[in-house]
């Protein structure tokens, strides 16, 4: 057991924390006219805005902003001007962040490659001492050598860039920008590419503000679904309504959450607004966020006293096996499959069917948890980790872990059900271990994701992964009594023999039969039953 790493402990994961809900708006030829004229000018002041943001680098302070927001507010709005700064710093922080994550990868690879480049050829690898195998040939060390520069050079330039304060930044995508060199591999032609860069570089998003009418004075909703766009300066003249403002013939009807967002704009609550435009379905959209107050943390054995559903994740399904509050699984095995093959909307909605089913699942087993591997693959697909073994790279690389994580959190929340978060080490090896072989039967095949399922759901109440201690040599056939780990780890003696239970052996038998059986009267020798006591008649019998 020296070589195994010690496993976390199991915990409950907190709620989401915001709310975003999206319809579509059915607009007329005007309404997309105006804006796209809105979205492309106060785009180009974005573009203009994150440049500058960029230039200040990190001796950007609050003066530097509120000299940006001044600079804004003539050409479009005090509001469209702080809404377009606080989106140009969120931006500019999120790829801050992003740099220290490339940075931390790059170090990561060139580390990995060191360590096997000091092994001999052919070297195996040593978990105690710590050591890394060696490259297989001479060819594969030669390869490795020339990425490690490589890396190194990349290294050297995203160092560079942090010390001086520098990100790279691309409004509208960079995937998008460099499409435009390929257009013919990606079907399209100039025109259909420029409308699609168009399109994500617009800016229509406001904050909303607590206090004002509707929660938004900037893109404002009313509880009747009416949408009106306070105009920039320089598009004043286009304004259909009183203060420099557009009314849109396109109302608005958010179906899903549809209450709880009017109880926020009925009370004035700030509530933020995006319009997005999709070209390639020609439809325009609207998403409405807030903020939700912090629920308290359900307790992890709270969460937990009515069992759990015990989830093994895989590239093309979820494996669920529900489990008692002792970790015995109960049922049947359950798979959600789902397809992650297509656009990046196909796999979203499959993700989310299969989460529907799972959690329908959970609610009718009457479970209040769903316990899940905590996993993290950032590392996980690299070559320096598993060398040649594409195949298995290309499998983890599938895993949606991060948008699986955030849909089952936000709609277990809807639902009521704690998501509880494991430990991965050694679920699937032990699972199958411990699990597969004995559950499966003529008629039943048990997989090794199902096995594993198990093995999760049993690690999120606190029991052990294994069945049942072995017992000693001497005993095997259970002559020194049954031992059982179904406990708890706190519970005294649990590794210790099962006390004998006074009663019936089975279930199938009652109380009621097993207590008749005691008390009847044999009519014959052969059915005197040992427990039965013969009392003398006190009275003789005499001629």
């Amino acid at each position: 057991m020296g070589g195994l790493r010690e496993v976390a402990a199991s915990f409950v994961v907190p709620g989401p924390a915001g709310v975003a809900i999206r319809d579509r708006l059915r607009v007329s030829d005007a309404d997309a006219a105006v804006l796209t004229k809105v979205g492309v000018y106060l785009g180009s002041l974005a573009a203009g805005d994150l440049a500058e943001r960029s230039r200040q680098g990190p001796a950007h302070d609050a003066a530097g902003w509120a000299v940006r927001k001044r600079s804004l507010t003539g050409r479009s709005s005090a509001r469209w001007a702080g809404s377009i700064t606080k989106a140009t710093h969120d931006q500019w922080a999120l790829a801050r962040r992003g740099q220290a994550a490339h940075m931390a990868w790059l170090r990561g690879q060139i580390a990995s490659i060191e360590a096997r480049l000091a092994r001999p050829l052919g070297a195996k690898a040593d978990k105690r001492a710590g050591l890394a195998r060696g490259y297989a040939t001479r060819v594969e060390c030669h390869a490795k050598s020339r990425r490690l520069q490589m890396l190194k050079d990349r290294l050297a330039v995203v160092e560079a860039d942090r010390a001086a304060g520098r990100v790279r930044v691309v409004r509208g995508g960079k995937r998008l920008a460099n499409t435009r060199h390929h257009l013919a591999a990606a079907g399209l032609d100039e025109q259909a590419w420029r409308q699609r860069w168009r399109a994500e570089r617009m800016f229509l998003a406001a904050d909303g503000e607590s206090g004002k009418r509707f929660g938004n004075e900037t893109i404002r909703v009313t509880d009747t679904g009416r949408l009106s766009v306070k105009l920039p300066a320089p598009l004043a003249h286009l304004a259909n309504a009183p203060h420099g403002r557009y009314v849109l013939d396109a109302t608005v009807a958010f179906r899903h959450r549809r209450q709880e967002w009017l109880d926020r704009i009925t009370v004035n609550r700030a509530v933020a607004y995006r319009i997005h435009h999709d070209v390639v379905r020609g439809r325009w959209y609207i998403t409405a966020s807030w903020q939700r107050a912090v629920a308290p943390v359900l307790p992890l054995q709270a969460a937990l006293a009515r069992g759990v559903v015990g989830v093994d994740m895989n590239d093309d399904h979820l494996a669920a096996w529900q489990l008692d509050v002792h970790g015995n699984p109960l049922g049947e095995p359950q798979r959600f499959f789902y397809d992650l093959t297509g656009t990046a909307q196909h796999r979203d909605a499959q993700i989310r069917h299969a989460l529907t089913r799972l959690l329908h699942h959970a609610r009718r087993c009457e479970t209040a948890a769903i316990a899940i591997e905590d996993l993290d693959f950032s590392d996980g697909t690299s070559r320096e980790k598993h060398g040649r073994n594409k195949r298995f790279r290309r499998l983890i690389s599938r895993f949606p872990t991060a948008k699986l994580r955030a849909r089952l959190v936000s709609m277990a929340a809807e639902q009521d059900i704690a998501v509880v978060a494991v430990d991965p080490a050694y679920t699937s090896r032990w699972g199958a271990q411990h699990w597969q072989q004995p559950l499966t039967t003529t008629t039943r095949k048990i997989s090794r994701h199902d096995a594993a399922g198990i093995a999760i759901g049993r690690r999120a109440l606190g029991h052990p992964i294994r069945r049942r201690t072995t017992p000693p040599p001497p005993h095997q056939s259970d002559g020194a009594g049954h031992r059982t780990v179904q406990a708890r780890p706190e519970i005294r003696r649990r590794e210790e023999t099962r006390p004998r239970i006074p009663g019936p052996r089975t279930r199938s038998v009652s109380p009621d039969t097993e207590r008749k059986r005691a008390t009847r009267t044999s009519n014959t020798v052969r059915d005197v039953r040992s427990e039965q006591i013969w009392v003398q008649d006190p009275l003789l019998l005499t001629d």
